[in-house]
């Protein structure tokens, strides 16, 4: 049974809305369409499968070699891009993300606000961020915390062995629910623990979820009551781990020997796939397009609408001069997929380069009408609007992007700047004032929280 709590939902969802804003600004959060729509489907599947799930979730990538994840107010789940390579499969990665789920749904961060009564949602929200940063980028994080409110901080997201056995319980069955391996909670618990056993400094997401061997053997009793499941192996999984280890994990001295020396040793046909995906991730950093071409065009006779390859396509068409070519394969899929984020973004980016400004500010617009908060969105937006001579949209889009990091007295000149650049256009003005009065709204409700 979910507690009750001193904090409503409402101000719950607030309070999280405003701590992923101050993570935007400072934390290494990856704006990749294809590995936040691959993290953002597993936490829906998850999440589909959760009870007390009262709002939408929102899963993040964080640049991080760390083994971590964390769960904050209002369902933000970040998740290292470490916990993504090291898992040895999906069902691993999905028990760590089903066990942050179930600290969200049985408001376990809304308790320590409640045990804290003493403390106001704004007091909190700011020892949170500065702990919430350490989490996300280590260096940025410590300076944002004092060495005398450090111990109080980390108290705060540290969880009770009560909390973590709770999280176990109900992050084991969503992981069951939803047709993942239980056994898999376990087995990767399990090794963290004994990896880490004897090592002075354990991995980020053991400071926080500390594994005595009770509570190993706790969840593999537990475990044991489901059924053995054997899922398949996922292509999607593999190949969004040789994208982080291609594109932000190793450096270009290692990229082309690492793949190509997996590709050599593949053994199943997900391994040569996502090995020849990464190799020419590779190949294409290198400035090697011609091979790099020749990889991705093999995959796509064997998989025309696989988003991975779509999306190095692109890359490698405009890389090469062919805006035309990738905007049509583009064109042509968002016609059966049209919210599609990884489609709409990188159409918005092909029509850019190819000069066809207008048309990628509408499909930009299009897609903030279903993803108002997508800051990617509001920078190619900007960049759109900018490179058309479009001085006041430009500046109105830009304001937005300084408003999604909370940055409002900069959004605010945004708007003001903007205003200058709306001649005679009456509606524009009160467009633009009323959207001046939001923002300052908007800081007020962060200093009245």
């Amino acid at each position: 049974m979910v507690a009750s709590s001193a904090i409503s939902i409402d101000k719950e969802k607030l309070i999280g809305e405003v701590l992923m804003r101050q993570l935007r600004a400072q934390a290494p959060i990856i704006n990749d369409p294809l590995i936040e729509e691959y993290i953002q489907d597993l936490g829906n599947r998850l999440v589909a499968q959760a009870d007390n799930a009262k709002f939408p979730f929102r899963f993040f990538p964080i640049n991080n070699d760390a083994i971590n994840a964390f769960a904050f107010y209002g369902g933000h789940i970040g998740v290292h891009t470490g916990l993504l390579v090291k898992a040895d499969s999906e069902s691993e990665l999905a028990s760590v993300v089903a066990h942050e789920i179930a600290h969200v749904t049985q408001r376990h961060i809304a308790r320590s606000m409640e045990a804290r009564q003493n403390a106001s949602p704004l007091q909190v929200v700011s020892m949170l961020g500065g702990i919430l940063l350490a989490l996300a980028n280590p260096e940025a994080g410590m300076a944002a915390i004092s060495a005398g409110q450090a111990a109080g901080q980390q108290a705060m997201i540290n969880y009770t062995r009560s909390n973590e056995k709770e999280a176990d319980r109900v992050g084991i069955e969503i992981l069951a629910r939803a047709g993942f391996e239980p056994q898999a909670s376990a087995s990767f618990f399990g090794k963290l623990a004994a990896q880490y056993r004897y090592v002075s400094k354990p991995p980020a997401f053991l400071m926080t979820h500390p594994l005595p061997e009770s509570r190993v053997a706790d969840m593999k009793a537990r475990v044991g009551n489901y059924p053995a499941a054997r899922r398949p192996e996922s292509l999607a999984f593999q190949l969004v781990k040789a994208r982080i280890l291609a594109r932000y994990s190793l450096d270009s001295k290692q990229r082309l020997v690492h793949f190509r020396d997996r590709l050599e040793n593949a053994r199943t046909e997900i391994e040569v796939k996502s090995s020849q995906y990464g190799l020419a991730l590779a190949l294409l950093a290198d400035e090697q397009y011609v091979e790099a071409n020749g990889i991705i065009a093999k995959l796509l006779q064997e998989d025309e609408e696989n988003l991975f390859y779509i999306d190095t396509f692109t890359d490698i068409s405009l890389a090469t001069g062919q805006n035309e070519q990738a905007i049509s394969r583009l064109s042509s899929l968002l016609k059966t997929q049209p919210r599609n984020r990884v489609l709409a973004l990188n159409l918005a980016n092909a029509l850019i380069q190819n000069k066809e400004y207008n048309r990628a500010v509408s499909h930009l617009k299009d897609y903030l009408l279903v993803n108002p908060d997508h800051l990617l969105s509001y920078q190619l937006l900007t960049e759109a609007y900018g490179e058309s001579g479009q001085k006041m949209e430009m500046h109105q889009a830009r304001a937005e992007v300084y408003a999604l990091n909370s940055a409002y007295t900069r959004a605010v000149d945004e708007l003001k700047t903007a205003y200058n650049f709306t001649q005679n256009s009456v509606i524009e003005k009160q467009r633009i004032l009323a959207r001046i009065e939001q923002m300052r709204e908007a800081e007020t409700r962060l200093n009245k929280l």
